[in-house]
């Protein structure tokens, strides 16, 4: 009977947590189980998920608690030594190889392991936020991206994930998004990173609901969700099952949506920030312009960041924060032929027809009288809101005026808004009759669209045009067609209408149908609801503002939908500029040509424009404009007043934003930043905390591999995995090999297909993945495939996936390798060795169950001398003793008793070799928990909930810390080839005897051997 001990035995019980780390095999209700992960929680114990070993719960995934089940890791001292008949040892090869995949990377491994294997192009400045998140600068992975619009903030995310989820601090993932870009999220992270998401959209929820009881909490049903953001902040519901989960990571895109405390949005922050362990904030307007609100912000990060929220500095939050634009030298030097420069902005000045004259002339004399003249409105800032719409369309003008009757006739007392409501009736009937023959705009559209960008039947070219109002969105897309010569069903798909008013489904497909280069839409017409966040440069490198709004901030916006990175054109960019005869007329020449210049020049001098009011939201940016108009100040006047302080605006303020949300120069230029608040003087700190990440990515990066591995990549293990598994895989899985593209198509068996349903069932559906899979490690095939896909006319997800790392396919592989050896079974390879030398994983933890120190060893004992010796690189060791897939297996049975009987020795000798060492190992996680500690200690709180957070701030900077003994497992046996004679060809025996830079000889301990 095999011997089983429980955690608590072997991790010596001193700290009273169970350990159950990544990789381990443990026996629950007499089954054997491959533990993925494990985390504490406060009732019930520790919490493993594992998926089946042994025959009958073979590759069924299950939750345990070590609470409620007696859950008994595997002793290693009892391991069983087997012989292995594979050809070259191709199974004891692919089980090593196995074990090091699935071993969580430890703490101390800073590095990027995986930044090479996804389909994203080699950009250092990409990589920079996932180095800075694992760099130990913070207690815990936790950033705000705050790139500008267009830089790839989604790539830089998703390359953070996967580094989380190599390390085992990624099996729980909630991604919260806006829900018009739900999708296109989901694709990147999948397409780009194989990391497959749930999503609960509507249409998500309600197939949710079906498929689990009622009541269940969604969230412990799908391990990887991404959600909408206004789905979870409406529902009370979501609310209480979110309180009750723990997530490993949480990325909130445009998180700038938080800032507001009461606001739903910041109280559903607050509810995930304490209730996951790496936070990822993502957001190219991270700031509203107000101290207090922005140090909130960074305090969901980490609460003790920032002392007073009031006066603070730049170096207080550099190991939290991280942004660059298209003008900052790294993102400028990487760019090269990666993303075309913008065109200038195109001012197509519409002279006013004469039905529009009559407006602007009533405008000008009644509601935005010159030279001290009185408005007919009681309220100062609604003639600029007629103005706007009128500015906008006629059909927004209708749509305004009689929303302000509407309103005005429902007062008690009328007779106060008799003038005001005989004017809107004015403007009323000016606007009845109009049409698109009357309007200048539309007029100077359709030329546009027609002779100078191209766009009618016959054509590939493609426009995106905004405009603010909902009302100049349903006009332009009913008379478009026809104006562009467009007939019959041409006529009713060639315009696609986007604003808030559709649901998260309807706004999806939009924006997918307009990437899509097959699919009949050419004109996209769209509100400020996709000014945020969404890609529509796959296909589209032309952009029209039909109305301009009255903030830099949201121009830029809305200009970064095509000037992204990946534009393979010139992005070119018009605004429609209506302008007036009329004496007094504030037309487009006004304000709305003065910003676009403004934009562009600040875009091109900065990098962004987000900084020029110093207001840093498109709301605040357009109410002040209006209220400087309204005291006499030109749009220029306007805009140097803010940024000057002559209205009383912070200077210590500005002076620090202009760091992070003005230009961004040479990596470091956060060693020169201001404070907030009355304390200007310059910082002591040298260059950022993310600007030391950059060697990571550099020479220091290659100096070692991240990831010990066997096989020289990870195409080679799985071809050598399919021959073990499936040496019958032509027939079995109909597996099909393209040897030119490198395409591997094959029917995937029942447990791979329950992996698969974390993929989107759109995905699966569209591409048939449950009757045959189409991967391949090319990457150029899979770029091709995604390319074409996007040329469809019906989906843009891709026919052939890239197999990364983290793709299901491997995975699944990778654990059939494992549980293709039996229960505590370690195999013996006979090798190029002088004495027999034990493979042994030695796994340091902390209270979280992470491991903290990895180690891969391989241990002699010397039973003439009483003595052990260690060296603890495995895999060079494993290359030195001919290892690989050229050795012969030689078939020779070998009595593994003797062998078994040196294990205790071997064990008592690698844990006497781990604690040697172990102190050393640490001190590079103890010293930034002890910083982090002192910095808590100086963190004074005057409220109960402060000193709560305080204490378990605490229990967690503790609790990351190494604890108790180490977890020790045999992986297989290197025996002397009895056959080699003396004077053989080849190189002599290895032998841990002779001196090597990583060989330590020690004696045995006399302490009783520890498993």
């Amino acid at each position: 009977m095999t011997a089983v001990q429980t955690s608590a035995e072997q991790s010596g019980a001193t700290n009273g947590q169970d350990q159950y780390p990544a990789g381990a095999q443990v026996v629950v209700r007499d089954e054997v189980w491959l533990v993925r992960s494990s985390m504490p929680t406060a009732d019930d114990g520790t919490r493993i998920e594992v998926v089946g070993v042994s025959e009958f719960v073979r590759d069924q995934e299950a939750v345990f608690f070590s609470g409620l089940d007696r859950i008994e890791l595997l002793d290693p001292r009892a391991t069983a030594l087997v012989m292995d008949d594979s050809p070259n040892y191709r199974r004891s090869r692919l089980f090593l190889e196995a074990v090091l995949r699935r071993t969580a990377l430890p703490q101390s491994e800073r590095r990027l392991a995986l930044a090479d294997s996804f389909l994203m192009d080699p950009l250092p400045y990409q990589r920079r936020p996932a180095e800075l998140a694992l760099s130990g600068a913070n207690l815990r992975p936790r950033l705000l991206i705050a790139d500008v619009v267009g830089l790839g903030k989604t790539l830089e995310i998703g390359l953070t994930l996967a580094e989380l989820i190599r390390r085992g601090r990624g099996e729980r993932i909630l991604v919260v998004t806006p829900q018009h870009v739900l999708e296109q999220f989901q694709h990147e992270l999948w397409t780009r990173f194989a990391i497959p998401l749930v999503r609960l959209d509507s249409v998500g929820i309600e197939r949710i609901q079906r498929e689990i009881p009622a009541g269940r909490n969604p969230f412990t049903s799908f391990k990887r969700v991404i959600v909408s953001i206004d789905t979870l902040k409406n529902t009370d519901q979501y609310q209480h099952h979110l309180e009750q989960i723990r997530w490993d990571a949480v990325v909130i895109d445009e998180s700038h949506n938080l800032i507001n405390r009461g606001s739903l949005r910041n109280q559903l922050a607050r509810t995930l920030a304490p209730r996951t362990d790496a936070l990822i904030l993502a957001s190219a307007t991270p700031h509203n312009g107000d101290a207090k609100s922005f140090a909130e912000l960074i305090g969901l990060l980490d609460p003790v960041a920032i002392r007073d929220p009031e006066n603070y500095r730049a170096a207080d939050i550099e190991h939290l924060f991280i942004r660059r634009t298209k003008v900052s030298p790294e993102v400028r030097e990487q760019m090269k032929g990666q993303w075309a420069d913008r065109g200038p902005s195109h001012s197509v000045r519409c002279p006013a027809t004469p039905a529009e004259e009559k407006i602007f002339e009533e405008l000008a004399a009644v509601w935005l009288p010159g030279d001290g003249g009185t408005s007919v409105s009681s309220v100062p800032l609604f003639p600029y809101t007629l103005l706007k719409s009128f500015l906008s369309s006629h059909a927004a003008l209708k749509a305004t005026v009689s929303a302000r009757i509407k309103t005005l006739e429902k007062k008690d007392d009328p007779r106060g808004t008799a003038a005001e409501l005989a004017a809107l009736q004015r403007l009323s009937e000016l606007a009845a009759d109009l049409t698109e023959a009357d309007s200048a705009k539309f007029t100077a559209l359709v030329r546009q669209l027609r002779e100078e960008i191209g766009v009618g039947p016959g054509s590939d070219e493609r426009v995106v045009i905004f405009s603010e109002r909902v009302q100049t969105l349903e006009w332009l897309s009913a008379v478009l067609p026809a104006a562009l010569g467009f007939k019959g069903r041409a006529a009713r798909d060639c315009v696609r209408v986007m604003h808030g008013g559709l649901s998260d489904e309807q706004q999806m497909s939009c924006v997918e149908e307009f990437g899509l280069a097959d699919a009949p839409v050419r004109v996209l017409v769209t509100g400020d609801v996709a000014s945020e966040g969404v890609n529509l440069h796959r296909q589209c490198h032309q952009l029209v503002h039909y109305d301009v709004p009255w903030s830099l901030i949201r121009i830029e916006q809305r200009n970064g939908r095509i000037d992204r990175y990946g534009q393979a054109r010139p992005p070119e960019f018009r605004a429609l500029i209506l302008t007036s005869e009329v004496e007094g007329a504030k037309d487009d020449t006004v304000v709305a040509e003065r910003l676009l210049e403004r934009e562009d020049q600040a875009h091109r001098s900065l990098g962004t424009a987000e900084a020029v009011t110093g207001l840093y939201r498109a709301e605040a940016e357009e109410k002040s404009l209006i209220q400087d108009l309204l005291r006499g100040r030109t749009v220029d006047e306007s805009l140097d007043a803010r940024r000057s302080g002559a209205d009383g605006g912070d200077a210590g303020l500005d002076d620090f934003l202009a760091d992070f949300f003005g230009p961004v120069g040479e990596v470091g230029d956060l060693g020169e930043a201001g404070s907030i608040g009355e304390d200007t003087r310059p910082t002591e700190s040298g260059a950022s905390a993310s600007a030391g990440m950059e060697a990571s990515s550099t020479g220091r990066a290659a100096a070692s591999p991240v990831v010990p591995r066997l096989f020289d990549s990870t195409a080679h293990f799985l071809d050598e995995a399919l021959r073990e598994v499936y040496p019958d895989a032509r027939d079995r899985l109909e597996l099909d090999r393209d040897e030119q593209s490198g395409l591997l198509s094959f029917r995937p068996p029942t447990e791979l297909v329950h992996r698969l349903k974390a993929l989107p069932t759109d995905y699966l559906r569209e591409q048939r993945l449950r009757e045959r899979l189409l991967v391949t490690f090319n990457r150029r095939l899979a770029e091709h495939s995604l390319q074409r896909a996007r040329e469809s006319s019906t989906s843009s997800w891709p026919e052939i996936s890239l197999l990364t790392d983290l793709h299901p396919v491997v995975e699944w592989l990778t654990d059939k390798v494992l549980v293709g050896m039996g229960r505590q079974e370690a195999p013996m390879i006979t090798a190029n060795v002088a004495e027999p030398v034990y493979l042994v994983q030695g796994v340091y933890s902390n209270k979280l169950g992470r491991p903290t120190v990895v180690k891969w060893m391989g241990v002699t004992w010397l039973e003439a001398t009483r003595e052990g010796l260690v060296d603890d690189d495995m895999v060079s060791l494993l290359r030195r003793c001919g290892v690989g897939p050229t050795m012969a297996n030689k078939l020779r049975f070998r009595d593994p008793e003797p062998l078994c009987e040196a294990l205790p020795h071997v064990l008592d000798t690698a844990e006497a070799f781990l604690n040697t060492h172990r102190d050393a190992w640490d001190e590079p996680l103890r010293e930034p928990i002890e910083q982090y500690k002192r910095r808590l200690g100086a963190w004074r709180q005057p409220t109960l909930a402060g000193e709560r957070t305080k204490e378990r701030l605490a229990d967690l900077a503790d609790s990351l810390l190494t604890t108790g003994r180490p977890l020790l497992r045999v992986l297989a046996v290197l025996l002397p080839d009895t056959d080699r004679k003396p004077g053989d060809d080849g190189p002599p025996p290895v032998s841990l005897t002779a001196p090597a830079s990583s060989a330590t000889a020690l004696r045995s301990p006399s302490a009783p051997a520890a498993p």
